[in-house]
């Protein structure tokens, strides 16, 4: 099996998150970082998106998640967006930061990392 990657980095949106009462009132940054795993030789050969997985559609999806959905948690949030890379055609497997910039006082960011296959949400 190819264990090919696309990968999404640094797409900065703005979000509720959180579990205090202004994080529930203000927007703030959300960072993340995707890595989906697919096998894209064919992709390579024909030269033909249909034949790929569409990173723009995969970001349109995750924009309109964050838009319609306020999370308490970044574990959440990255359960949901692994789900929804999971759903794309062709993806095998998928690892995905999010993080919270300037969430943590002296500390650039925090988050979390996971990583998922189309078994962990049978």
């Amino acid at each position: 099996m190819k264990e090919d990657r696309i990968e999404i980095k640094d797409l900065l949106l703005r979000g509720i998150i959180g579990i205090n009462d202004w994080e529930r009132e203000n927007k703030q940054d959300i960072l993340i970082n995707i890595a989906m795993t697919a096998d894209l030789q064919k992709a390579g050969e024909t030269d033909n998106i249909d034949d790929s997985v569409n990173y723009r559609t995969v970001t349109k999806k995750v924009i309109k998640h964050i838009d319609m959905n306020e999370p308490f948690t970044v574990e959440t949030l990255a359960a949901d967006i692994a789900k929804i890379c999971l759903d794309e055609p062709g993806v095998i497997r998928v690892r995905v930061r999010v993080e919270k910039p300037g969430a943590l006082r002296f500390a650039k960011s925090v988050g979390v990392e996971i990583e998922r296959g189309a078994e962990d949400f049978a």
